[in-house]
């Protein structure tokens, strides 16, 4: 195999391990999870460190995320492609939840991976942006602050608002691409006259 693929196939073999395990997982696991000797990792890798930063970058590889917003496209209302984008990126942020904490540990004073995340998140904000392009004329907002707000209400619901576990984590999809596009007041219910008018 070349270095490049046993690279790949140690990242791959790594990132459900890092999930489960965090920084604790060794690296007899995960040479065990890649059917490969344990000092495989070593010829590809110079420690277990370098081996879990790339992982770690690998996980926070904004591109699926990218990919999977252009491909929503928007022949379909502003909504339900919101909603659509709301259920990939919150299935994506849940699936790191747990390494969330894993980037202070190793890559505290590795300026490029901080510099690697701001981009990813610029990226798929971008993403989201483009979403809501066509309906610009619609939005207090521009696309760009409105896809801001709304990958903080994502990040929010998935990580229980930063710390203080409450009702954000009840909120579902539909919820939060109603509270971006209709705020936090109820709709009143429609009156007899309102109804009989229309």
């Amino acid at each position: 195999m070349a270095p490049d693929d046993r690279r790949a196939a140690l990242i791959a073999a790594t990132l459900p391990l890092l999930r489960e395990y965090g920084t604790a997982v060794s690296t007899r696991q995960i040479a065990e999870a890649a059917g490969v000797a344990e000092g495989t990792i070593f010829g590809v890798f110079p420690d277990k460190a370098s081996l879990l930063r790339a992982t770690l970058m690998s996980a926070f590889d904004p591109q699926p995320a990218v990919d999977a917003l252009a491909s929503i496209g928007t022949r379909v209302e502003l909504r339900a492609r919101l909603t659509e984008a709301v259920t990939m990126l919150r299935t994506g942020m849940s699936q790191n939840a747990n390494l969330v904490t894993a980037p202070r540990e190793l890559m505290d004073d590795d300026a490029e991976f901080r510099e690697r995340m701001m981009e990813g998140r610029q990226r798929i904000e971008s993403g989201l942006a483009a979403l809501m392009e066509p309906d610009r004329d619609r939005l207090r907002r521009s696309p760009e602050a409105a896809a801001q707000l709304l990958l903080m209400l994502i990040a929010v619901s998935v990580y229980h608002g930063l710390g203080h576990v409450g009702e954000f984590g009840d909120m579902d999809d539909e919820e939060i691409v109603s509270v971006l596009l209709d705020g936090l007041l109820l709709r009143p219910a429609p009156t007899p006259s309102t109804e009989s008018s229309s």
